[in-house]
């Protein structure tokens, strides 16, 4: 059965992406991968369009228009569907995504580390700091790649955000959080 890996890199501008990342851009003119640009939806904030990214639905339908909307989508997620499809999921990905998918609010002493098959993201890491530096991220990733091979992995990255924010989107510190996600991604993939 195939498998998917699912990278989302948060903050990640597509000029920064063409002109930065070499490996990626390898694997395009490879044939191994596609370069699409997409265009967000409104309210252009990170957790309606990660509501919008697992369910499919613009955030006036899903009623997520704010960062601060901690609680589950109304409607079944990528998750919840594959999880009944009876396939295993699992998730390296920042606690928005446990809220939007598993449960809200998020408790790290209880959510953290997620291992419950009932859950929509079954196996799961979420960090909650913006600053979580993105080589554990992928380690975590691979973690649970190896421990549990789910069908469907998300490996959500905001270093290239949080960089971003700290320094500007034109920075040497943007790109080079940019470059070196790049090499994490040759590195693991």
């Amino acid at each position: 059965m195939n498998r998917c890996i699912l990278v989302l890199l948060d903050g990640l501008g597509a000029a920064t992406a063409r002109r930065h990342m070499g490996f990626l851009a390898a694997l395009t003119h490879g044939g191994m991968t596609r370069h699409t640009e997409l265009t967000a939806e409104l309210p252009p904030l990170s957790r309606p369009i990660y509501a919008t990214l697992v369910t499919g639905l613009p955030p006036l339908e899903t009623g997520i228009l704010r960062n601060e909307d901690a609680r589950t989508c109304p409607g079944p997620t990528l998750f919840s569907r594959a999880r009944a499809a009876g396939l295993t999921t699992a998730a390296a990905a920042y606690h928005w995504m446990s809220e939007l998918c598993n449960r809200a609010p998020f408790v790290p002493e209880r959510d953290r580390l997620c291992d419950d098959a009932r859950l929509p993201i079954s196996h799961g890491l979420f960090y909650s700091q913006d600053a979580y530096p993105d080589d554990e991220l992928f380690r975590d990733a691979e973690a649970l790649r190896l421990r549990h091979a789910p069908h469907l992995l998300l490996v959500h990255s905001m270093g290239i955000d949080h960089a971003g924010h700290r320094a500007g989107a034109d920075s040497r510190a943007y790109r080079d959080a940019a470059r070196a996600t790049d090499a994490l991604l040759a590195a693991y993939l």
